[in-house]
């Protein structure tokens, strides 16, 4: 469970576990936010990225691609935990009004990612899309690191699966509507991703400007040092087993999502072969998001009434594996349809229970922004893995039918492992 730094006073809003239940606006207004947050990592690598490289390097567009997303991961993984390490010392005081340690990141990330993409539409070469999607990906995941620390922050134990279902549908239906806006709603590549930045403004801000956000009083903040700031990134096995097994199972989980998202494009263009790959891309998305959000919601408020998450954790696991294994034995158009939709219910139920049982193993409240840092470096390091792996798989390996084994087996043994977390039923 989470634990609190013991201390003769009561503790501030800011570090207290919360006890009020959020209310439907708040759960709206953070929804919105990440929808927006969502569409901008997952519309340019879906979408707008293949796009882009494929006419900048049509010859190697394999390699290239695995190369940007790669970079932009691996960036990723150094912001995120920097970021909610500096969002739990925010002490932000302006014209004598005290503001709250989170908005203040959700804002700015939001405010410099649209900046960075709307940059990264007019590059031309590999190394300009490259550095402009790290500067995204720094931006957007700062923005990430306050939102996510918001849950543990305002939401109650006994509601978290409930509101990770909402906050996790965004996932999957910021790509279907990135995707259906950038191919059915503007025209050209370039519109489209000013058309992701305009989004990203209009759905973050409301949250950032709208809601509640506790300051931290200056006694509280943790002192600044740069060595203690880095040496408190990592976070001893030893001393706390259930939170190092729930990063090590969401590492696996989200690795087998990576190797067999990364090349879904390619995968329905060279290896299914269907007349219009973008336009059966647009489907399989709107038929994984179904799946989703008819199990995300359903599945965290189950896990609440029950008290358990282990074993759904490991029954969406197995869903997504049997999902993999469709696309491995039979690439067909018909069993990708099939394969769409159990991934997504599987995958659904995973992000609301999963997200529910983290936020039950963080180690201190005072770190709460930077310790799901860290978790969100077993989202982010995949995105660096994935392209390392699945580009000698797809050229070398026995193609896409190794491909999809893998990540059968990966996301299979992912999400059995969850049974080492001891703290969490």
């Amino acid at each position: 469970m989470t634990t609190v730094d013991p201390t003769p006073t009561s503790l501030p809003a800011a570090l207290a576990e919360p006890t009020a239940p959020v209310r439907r606006g708040w759960i709206a207004l953070i929804f919105s936010a990440n929808l927006g947050v969502w569409m901008a990592f997952f519309t340019p690598i879906q979408v707008l990225l293949p796009q882009q490289i494929e006419r900048i390097a049509p010859g190697d567009k394999e390699a290239m691609l695995a190369v940007v997303t790669g970079v932009g991961a691996l960036a990723a993984v150094l912001a995120n935990p920097l970021a909610g390490a500096l969002s739990d010392r925010t002490c932000l005081r302006v014209a004598g009004r005290e503001f709250g340690r989170r908005h203040v990141w959700t804002a700015g990330g939001a405010l410099l990612g649209a900046l960075a993409l709307v940059l990264l539409a007019e590059q031309r070469t590999v190394l300009g899309v490259t550095l402009l999607w790290v500067a995204a990906q720094v931006c957007f995941n700062a923005m990430l690191a306050s939102l996510t620390a918001a849950v543990p922050d305002r939401v109650p134990v006994a509601q978290r699966g409930g509101v990770s279902g909402w906050v996790g549908i965004p996932q999957a239906l910021g790509l279907v509507l990135g995707a259906v806006l950038v191919t059915a709603v503007v025209t050209g590549n370039a519109a489209g991703y000013r058309a992701i930045a305009l989004a990203v403004l209009v759905l973050a801000l409301p949250f950032a400007l709208l809601t509640a956000d506790d300051p931290l009083p200056r006694a509280h903040r943790p002192a600044f040092r740069l060595r203690a700031l880095v040496a408190s990134m990592w976070i001893s096995p030893r001393r706390h087993p259930d939170f190092a097994w729930a990063w090590f199972t969401r590492f696996l989980v989200q690795t087998g999502n990576a190797l067999g998202t990364l090349y879904l494009l390619y995968f329905l263009t060279d290896g299914v072969r269907v007349p219009d790959p973008e336009g059966s891309l647009l489907v399989l998305i709107l038929l994984y998001t179904l799946g989703m959000m008819l199990t995300a919601v359903v599945a965290g408020r189950l896990s609440d009434r029950s008290g358990r998450r282990k074993v759904f954790v490991m029954t969406s696991g197995l869903i997504m594996a049997v999902a993999a294994t469709l696309l491995a034995v039979a690439p067909v158009w018909s069993m990708a349809v099939v394969a769409a939709l159990l991934l997504g219910a599987g995958y659904g139920v995973y992000l609301s229970v999963d997200a529910a049982l983290i936020t039950q193993v963080l180690p201190r409240a005072t770190d709460r922004a930077k310790d799901l840092g860290v978790i969100n470096i077993a989202n982010s390091a995949p995105q660096v893995l994935g392209p390392a792996l699945s580009a000698p798989i797809v050229v070398h390996l026995g193609g896409y039918p190794t491909l999809y084994a893998v990540t059968a087996g990966v996301t299979l043994l992912g999400s059995a492992l969850v049974v080492k977390i001891r703290s969490v039923p």
